[in-house]
Parts: structure tokens; sequence; C-alpha cells
């Protein structure tokens, strides 16, 4: 027996067919504890066992109702929505489309292809709060550089100075002094009505150290708070970052700090975090989002150079006749490609081995972000022995040639 569901948001098609695609069983089940134990009935009565548990196809890894069929020895097959369009186009040329008749595509892909799809894997719990926490934390970042983005952009237009406060230090905008001081003075018209001294009592509350509180001193010192009377009349009212834009950086900032806290102290409970945290560029941050996307499940990647095109490193060739290309690959896991990119721009410092093999790419002609892709698709490989193994990192054997040769 095999099991498609077409997912939706508010409620999900439901189809079983046999071994020779005679469907079974058909139904649509709400997206709650009541579907779910429908579902969970339908699939008994055809045979669903803990010992023998019929897998499913569905269009997503993520959500409840994933979760909830995940919590067995049941497989769970997370079909890619292109790939489940192109099955449909076997079944009929009429281009016609339904929910029913996709759930019925997603159980008859499992009849006849299985073998050549991935199930999802089978993650601790550890390891699937961590990608829960990592990607909430990621997403936060990424969230907050657009809300910063988006203040830069109104303060470019009607208050420059606050910009050019704090644009050369590190942060800029998302810095707790410069959120503090942005809430306290939204517009040159209310900055003009405060004096220096309680400026800079605001910014050193976010910064005790001293040599922070003299940089806040000489920029506050430094911003032509009073200005003409256009520049901070109606417009500058209407648009004031405090109402708006600034207010969520302060709230994205919060939140990601926050996560950032607790994906550390989970991550530092994984026993694969000390493996991590052995390769050079990798801190607590990094190294969680890279656990988060390839889960502790060995079972998962067959050897390196699945988990290589998993991660997107590895390059994609097609060949037809006398045609022969060999270029990036489009379809990847994003997220992990994401932290690969700041894995490999990191550990051009922290280690001279990859710095090397870098430098060796440029040479040969690569461009900067093929070069760093080249360097992450050999930090893969290393990975991928070294979890099993349960090896340390080692500078000497992973860039054992490049060092020698630099020597």
């Amino acid at each position: 027996m095999f099991c498609g569901i077409d997912w939706a948001e508010r409620h999900h098609d439901v189809a079983i067919v046999d071994d020779t695609g005679t469907l079974l069983a058909k139904a649509r089940i709400t997206d709650d504890v009541a579907g779910y134990n429908k579902l969970l009935d339908l699939l008994a009565e055809h045979g669903d066992s803990s010992a023998t548990p019929i897998p499913v196809a569905i269009e997503t890894s993520h959500g409840l109702l994933v979760a909830a069929l995940r919590t067995g020895s049941r497989k769970v097959f997370a079909i890619n929505p292109l790939a489940a369009a192109r099955y449909r186009d076997r079944h009929g040329v009429s281009r016609k489309k339904s929910d029913p008749g996709d759930a019925l595509v997603l159980a008859n892909i499992l009849r006849t292809d299985m073998h050549a799809h991935r199930p999802l894997p089978a993650d601790s719990e550890l390891a699937q709060a961590i990608t829960v926490l990592a990607r909430a934390q990621q997403d936060a970042v990424w969230n907050r550089q657009q809300v910063a983005n988006q203040v830069r952009s109104l303060l470019r237009e009607y208050y420059p100075a606050a910009l050019h406060a704090f644009q050369s230090k590190d942060g800029g905008l998302t810095r707790p002094d410069a959120r503090v001081i942005l809430t306290m003075a939204p517009t040159p018209a209310k900055a003009a009505k405060l004096t220096l001294a309680q400026l800079r009592a605001g910014a050193e509350a976010q910064r005790p150290h001293s040599r922070l509180r003299h940089r806040n001193r000489a920029a506050a010192g430094h911003l032509p708070f009073r200005v003409r009377p256009p520049a901070s009349g109606g417009r500058g009212r209407l648009r004031s970052p405090a109402s708006g834009p600034a207010q969520a950086t302060d709230a994205t900032c919060l939140a990601a700090d926050d996560l950032a806290k607790a994906v550390e102290a989970a991550f530092r409970e994984h026993a694969d975090s000390e493996i991590l945290l052995s390769f050079p560029g990798l801190g607590p941050l990094l190294g969680a989002r890279v656990l988060a996307e390839i889960g502790d499940d060995r079972s998962r990647f067959t050897d390196a150079r699945a988990l290589k095109s998993y991660a997107g490193s590895a390059p994609i060739t097609r060949a037809s006749g006398r045609k022969h290309f060999v270029g990036r690959r489009f379809v990847k896991n994003n997220r992990l490609m994401n932290a690969g990119f700041l894995w490999a721009f990191a550990a051009l410092q922290a280690s001279p081995g990859a710095n090397a093999h870098y430098r060796r790419r440029r040479e040969h002609g690569d461009w900067h972000a093929a070069a760093q892709r080249h360097l992450l698709n050999r930090f893969l490989g290393q990975l991928h022995h070294c979890l099993p193994t349960r090896q340390h990192f080692d500078e000497q054997r992973a860039f054992a040639s490049l060092l020698q040769a630099a020597a």
C-alpha cells in the first residue's frame, strides 16, 4: 500500500493505492487533530501497523502533519512540487489538475519510483530542535538586515546625520547604542531638544566599555542636529523611523540575539558540536546552521558526493550529443549554501590551508564565488568523513599537499 497526501493550508486530500495502482480509498481531512485521527483510521483500515507502516508521500517536509507522521517508523517522502508536476503529465496530456488527482499522483510516485526518492531523515529530537532554532535565528538575521535597510533608506532622505554617525561602525544601525539614540531622537527636530550629555548617556548605557564610550561620544559630538526647518518639517514627522521601521529593527535585533543564545546552548549539547567546531571558520552559530541542515542521521547521505550535491557545492553536468556543460547547481539547500559561503569566507583567515586552496583556485581562473564554492565542497567532503569516524579536523591532513607546496 502507498499513500499520497496533497497538502494545503486548511485541508489535505488523501489517496491510497495498492501495488497495481488501483485506488483503494480517498478522503479529505482537516488540518487539526480530528483530521489526523481520520487519516490514521483510514490507513489502519488498509493494513497500516507499527510493524508495517504505509509509506506516505507529501509535497512538504515541514508542518504539524509531517511531524505527526514522523513520530513512528513510518517513511515519509517529501516530493518536490516541480517533480510531482512532471509525474502528473504521465497520466494525461490535457493538463487537468485537482487536489484529489495530485494526491493520487503522489501515491503512484511511491508505487513506481520509491527507490529514486529519499525519505525524510530520522534525526534525533535534539537535532530537530536545533533545526527549528537555527532556521528561526537565520530568518531573524535576514529580517533584521531587511528592516535596517528600510531605516537606512529613510534616514538618507531626511536625517543623514544619524546615518553618518553609525554607518562606519560594526553593526551600523543595528547596534544597541544606535537604536537607543534613534529612539531618543527619531527626527532632527527632537534631537535638537536633547543635550549632548543625554545622548552620550543613552549610548554609554548600551556600551559600557571605555573604548566604545569614546567612539559614541565622538559620533554624538559630530552630529549636526540643528538643521533648517524644511528638512525637519512634515516629511520628517510622517516618515519618522521611530514610528515604524526603527521599532521593528529593535524588535528583530532582540529576537535575533535571544535566538542566538538558544541556538548556541542547544548546539553545544549535541555530540557532533565538538567535531563541527574543530573546523576552521565554524563557530557555534554557523556550526548550528550546518548541523540543522545536514542532521545527525548517518544514513541520510550515502557518500560525500550526495552531501555536496545537497548543499549545491558540487557542479552539475549537462551532456547531450556534442553539447557538454559543467556549471553550478541552482536546485539546492539555500540555507546550507548561505551558511557554507560564510564558513568558507571565515576559514580564509583561520586556516592557512584553506587560504592556499582558495588562492590556487583564483590563480586557475575561478571567480571569488566559484573559489569559495570549491573550498566549501572540499570542507563538506572532510566533514562527511569526520562525523561518522568521530575525528576532529586536522589541518595538516586536510591540506597536506598545499601546505607542503607553500613551505
